[in-house]
């Protein structure tokens, strides 16, 4: 992957508009593919970016700038029929996991809940190949088993042989982890405010479920309910995820799978505010969380919120909102009107 920038006039000045976009082989033809778009980003910007680069991957000096042109390049005569190629892995992107997750100071942390014991391979090292495979290829953990780790180089970086991993330790090693969730998330609410310098004046929460092949006997909480992925055949548990306005995880909780989204609104408030604190944020729901109910509990615990109208009552403000007039601009793209209810 690597940064490109582009440059654009409107209104009468240039804007420059940076993304970052990474190559990829189609049809024996190498084109250019964004993953994610930047922005314009100012001298300041570049700066906070810099910044953090340093901060994440420990290093005080020798970091080229972000943004400097590239030096001038130098050629190199090789005899292709003197090279070859042996047990090729991929490196640049674990070794971006790797780097994250020390940033993160998660190897840290999972070294104090988990000391070492009879394990032949330490739990710290399992949950960090769990993440890194998370993050590089989404996957179960039986292709991460037993494709996946082989063709990285994480048994180097993490000094764990291929054939000391195996789906039944990594399926334990969530075991391992559940009891510790709290303290991660805490953790990880710290350090995202102090690499990311992110705030938490605006919460927004969501449910969604996932399903089960099986009759899951042993999990009380597996039950029918609405399915998001029409699969009403199968029992399944919702996931209720709470995040910032930047899109970072903030904290999570299981509920049982024939539990209605508005039902949930009263138990996560109260449960992230025990876990991080009362402050005077926002809480942002969709349609899905509105009820009588709900309303009354938010204004009279004196709770902000932002909360979706349902659809069945939007007529009663239809003329208010067709009517053109009393429309605020409050950023580009996006206009407001308050209509008194």
């Amino acid at each position: 992957m690597y940064l490109r920038h582009s440059t654009r006039r409107k209104d009468g000045k240039t804007h420059t508009y940076w993304r970052l976009v990474r190559s990829v082989r189609r049809n024996g033809k190498v084109s250019q593919e964004t993953v994610a778009q930047l922005g314009e980003l100012d001298k300041h910007g570049r700066a906070n970016a810099r910044d953090l680069a340093l901060t994440m991957t420990g290093r005080n000096s020798g970091q080229r700038e972000l943004f400097e042109e590239p030096q001038a390049s130098q050629t190199v005569a090789i005899r292709l029929d003197r090279v070859r190629v042996e047990r090729g892995r991929a490196f640049g992107d674990v070794w971006l996991g790797h780097t994250l997750w020390r940033a993160l100071e998660l190897d840290t942390l999972c070294k104090r809940l988990m000391p070492p014991g009879r394990e032949v391979v330490p739990w710290p090292a399992i949950a960090e190949i769990l993440a890194i495979a998370r993050l590089c290829e989404p996957s179960s953990e039986l292709h991460v088993a037993e494709d996946w780790f082989r063709k990285t180089a994480l048994d180097d970086m993490l000094d764990v042989p291929s054939e000391h991993l195996d789906d039944n330790r990594l399926y334990r090693a969530l075991d391992v982890l559940l009891p510790h969730k709290e303290s991660f998330e805490k953790h990880l609410k710290q350090r995202y405010g102090e690499l990311f310098k992110l705030d938490y004046d605006l919460l927004l929460y969501d449910v969604t479920s996932t399903y089960f092949e099986g009759l899951c006997a042993a999990n009380p909480q597996a039950q029918r309910g609405y399915s998001r992925d029409h699969r009403s055949d199968c029992k399944q548990v919702c996931i209720a995820l709470v995040v910032t306005r930047d899109g970072m995880p903030l904290g999570y909780e299981v509920f049982a799978g024939n539990r209605t989204d508005v039902t949930t609104v009263e138990e996560i408030v109260e449960t992230m505010e025990v876990r991080f604190g009362v402050a005077q944020r926002i809480w942002v729901m969709d349609r899905g969380m509105t009820s009588a109910d709900n309303i009354e509990w938010l204004q009279k615990t004196r709770r902000r919120y932002l909360i979706g109208t349902p659809k069945s009552e939007l007529k009663r403000w239809r003329a208010a909102i067709v009517e053109t007039k009393d429309w605020q601009k409050v950023r580009e793209g996006l206009e407001v009107k308050l209509i008194p209810s």
